[in-house]
């Protein structure tokens, strides 16, 4: 797996200024191959519908992957006729390689595909941006398979649709219901970072993309469409599902060894509602209870297992001590990694001992049962022990939970030093100090670009008093109408740190 650098973090998603002069907002890619019959209509169809329908400037950019017809004498021509139109050659064939190759190099702020079949219906097109535009979500997928979709296609290719995507919802954890319709798009600022870390040139290319993105948090919004099938598609279903199969194998083991970097896709505090700290609500406790109960449920059966190992050649006490510290520990060692989120060696002996404390109390509870029931019969069935021992080992995993929160892995992020706020801004630098703001809306008419209107809100109290309008300059003057405000981050040393 790729493991090179990229841009860094993500910027909190806003609003995308809807007319930046010589930029399209718009940018769809269409990859081809040997397509010298259906490229010219699937064009002209689909400049037609955009100029028709689109609000902002557009842009279609022809993909040709080493074609060996006439495909790139058509797109040359469909360029020259149509403004709106480039074309773009490349040696190799591959759509992953095609789509990451004009995704890097294009300016437009959102970056589309689709096939050259035009088996989606074009009234998808905007549904699918539009989120992307808005600032609510990083990428969007058309979909074949959810319920309002309108699908016309064999039964052959529905029933390889769905299995491909049960096998990913089974081995990768997949949550979008259609890694392959050829319908997708994504913010270029999303792209930027997340492209690096695809390796897949083929068809794969959009299943590693989502998983990967899926994995990091990002949002990913999915469009029911109307489909309906090409008879005269030239993919190669075997070697297109062999190669996928392949392409999960090596995601899913990336994804376990942890070789990939998805914390160059995590966003600043601001932009996730689960970041803010609100009164009342632990940080992070849903999810922690979460994966303490599923850590727990593991241990439990581990404690079980063990305990019946030892009691085939010791008493009841010494089996349960010696299963009780056996599972203390690898249930101490997991939730530190896994719901804790504790990384490293860094403080991994202090919290055994700690967790060595919290076992003492839990075998204090699980003995102190058995001399209980000891104490009521004088025989007791060896199902009857581990029944007592269930409900104790209940009891005390709630207090082990209390007390890994509270005492071995509390949240210390609230106790660090916070930076010092940037100084409050003269007037001609317009930089606001700030105490974490909420990301900015900022929209530009899509029709009079140049018009100084501003439709920004802040919040009053996360900027500095002195304030004035985007475009205003502080001598009351009007300069440019797209100039955009930078709140200061919590995390930001230099204003003018470009992260």
């Amino acid at each position: 797996m790729r493991t090179d650098s990229s841009p860094g973090t993500l910027p909190a998603r806003e609003h995308l200024p809807a007319a930046t002069a010589g930029t399209p907002v718009l940018d769809v890619v269409i990859p081809v191959y040997n397509e010298e019959k259906d490229l010219q209509p699937c064009v002209l169809r689909l400049h037609d519908h955009l100029t028709r329908t689109f609000p902002y400037p557009f842009r279609i950019t022809i993909a040709d992957n080493a074609s060996t017809d006439t495909t790139p004498d058509v797109a040359l021509l469909l360029e020259t006729r149509i403004p709106e139109v480039r074309s773009f050659r490349l040696e190799q064939k591959g759509r992953g390689r095609a789509l990451r190759t004009v995704w890097s190099a294009s300016d437009a702020p959102i970056l589309a595909y689709m096939d050259v079949d035009l088996s989606t219906d074009l009234n998808a097109l905007l549904p699918l941006v539009a989120p992307l535009i808005s600032g609510h979500s990083d990428l969007a997928i058309g979909s074949r398979l959810a319920r309002s979709s309108r699908v016309v296609r064999g039964a052959k290719r529905e029933f390889i649709s769905r299995s491909y995507n049960l096998i990913l919802r089974g081995s990768l954890q997949a949550r979008f219901s259609d890694a392959q319709c050829g319908f997708k798009a994504i913010r270029r600022d999303v792209a930027q970072v997340l492209l690096p870390l695809v390796e897949d040139t083929g068809w794969f290319f959009d299943t590693e993309m989502l998983v990967l993105a899926e994995r990091a948090g990002l949002r990913i919004h999915e469009v029911p469409v109307d489909w309906v099938d090409d008879p005269n598609s030239t993919v190669h279903i075997v070697k297109t599902a062999t190669d996928d199969l392949k392409g999960v194998w090596r995601v899913g083991k990336a994804l376990a060894t942890g070789s990939l970097s998805l914390d160059r896709l995590t966003r600043p505090f601001g932009d996730d509602p689960r970041d803010r700290e609100i009164m009342d609500v632990p940080k992070g406790l849903a999810r922690q209870l979460v994966g303490f109960c599923v850590v727990g449920g593991l241990s439990t059966l581990f404690y079980l297992l063990l305990y019946s190992g030892f009691r085939q050649f010791s008493g009841s006490q010494v089996a349960n001590a010696l299963a009780l510290l056996v599972s203390a520990i690898a249930n101490t060692a997991a939730n530190r990694r896994l719901t804790f989120g504790v990384r490293g060696r860094s403080g991994a002996v202090r919290h055994q001992a700690q967790g060595l404390v919290v076992f003492g109390i839990g075998l204090a509870l699980t003995s102190g049962s058995l001399v209980a029931l000891n104490a009521a019969t004088s025989d007791p069935g060896h199902y009857t022990e581990l029944a007592v021992l269930v409900a104790a080992n209940l009891a005390a995993t709630v207090l082990r939970f209390l007390l890994f929160r509270a005492w071995v892995f509390p949240d210390r992020r609230g106790d660090e030093e916070q930076p010092t706020p940037a100084a409050s801004p003269d007037a001609s630098s317009a930089t606001y100090s700030t105490a974490a703001p909420l990301p900015q809306r900022r929209i530009v008419h899509p029709q009079h670009p140049t018009t100084p209107y501003d439709t920004t809100t802040y919040d009053t109290t996360a900027y500095d008093t002195t304030q004035f309008r985007a475009g205003e300059a502080a001598d009351g003057t009007w300069g440019d109408a797209t100039m955009r405000l930078q709140p200061v981050r919590p995390h930001d040393t230099d204003p003018g740190d470009a992260r």
